[in-house]
């Protein structure tokens, strides 16, 4: 029995019986919220490894809820949304999405996202507990956190696999392909830009923390580290 637990929000209850009953037959733990006005909390009680996230939901929309979550949570949510212009995809990841999926999809593409996230969730803490250094840059594998001149940047997992491919890789351009290849352990359901979101993203913090330069971009080649 597989014990991880999924957490579905979305007030189709059509599409949530669907879902259910499909990741159950996985072997997964499922449970579809019932309070909308509610979800942090039934959140919290059910404390889920994956949550799935429709966008267009009863009193608040997903964004909402997903910002909440990520108050008290870096469990990996993926966006569900029938709105899948290139805005909602940006929208989801700038509110701390870990990956979009357009409705209407085939099931097995679902599972293949869901797997792929809980893989690269649950095997973040084994896969590296070494320091990667680059400059005043160290990241840490077993915190998930980059420390640049004495400040603490907080990470994603997926800003964090970037990093981490990028410093192994240190003075070598790493492509598009590879990255994306790597983190979403495949190349056949991932949509470009939801990369450059995720690295314009990572960026955005680097810079904050001073360290703005720290990924280059070789055009039409990939991204490199120095």
């Amino acid at each position: 029995m597989n014990p991880y637990r999924i957490f579905i929000v979305e007030d189709d209850d059509v599409i949530a019986r669907i879902l259910r009953e499909h990741l159950t037959g996985w072997g997964y733990c499922v449970r579809c919220a019932e309070d909308f006005s509610g979800v942090l909390s039934e959140f919290a009680a059910f404390d889920p490894q994956l949550v799935l996230l429709d966008i267009g939901l009863p009193f608040f929309n997903g964004y909402h809820w997903c910002t909440e979550i990520r108050k008290l949570s870096k469990v990996p949510i993926l966006f569900l949304s029938s709105a899948a212009d290139n805005m909602n995809l940006i929208m989801a990841m700038n509110m701390g999405g870990d990956d979009f999926l357009a409705k209407p999809f085939e099931l097995p593409v679902l599972t293949a996202k869901v797997q792929a996230l809980l893989r690269r969730a649950y095997d973040f803490g084994s896969a590296a507990q070494q320091l990667l250094c680059c400059g005043d840059a160290v990241l840490n594998g077993s915190e998930g956190t980059l420390q640049v001149q004495g400040q603490t940047v907080e990470l994603t997992k997926n800003e964090w696999k970037i990093l981490r491919l990028l410093m192994e890789n240190r003075g070598k351009v790493v492509s598009r392909e590879i990255l994306m290849t790597r983190l979403w352990e495949t190349d056949e359901f991932v949509d470009e830009n939801t990369l450059t979101v995720n690295v314009t993203r990572l960026r955005k913090k680097l810079s904050a923390a001073g360290a703005p330069d720290l990924i280059r971009t070789k055009k039409g080649a990939g991204y490199l580290v120095e």
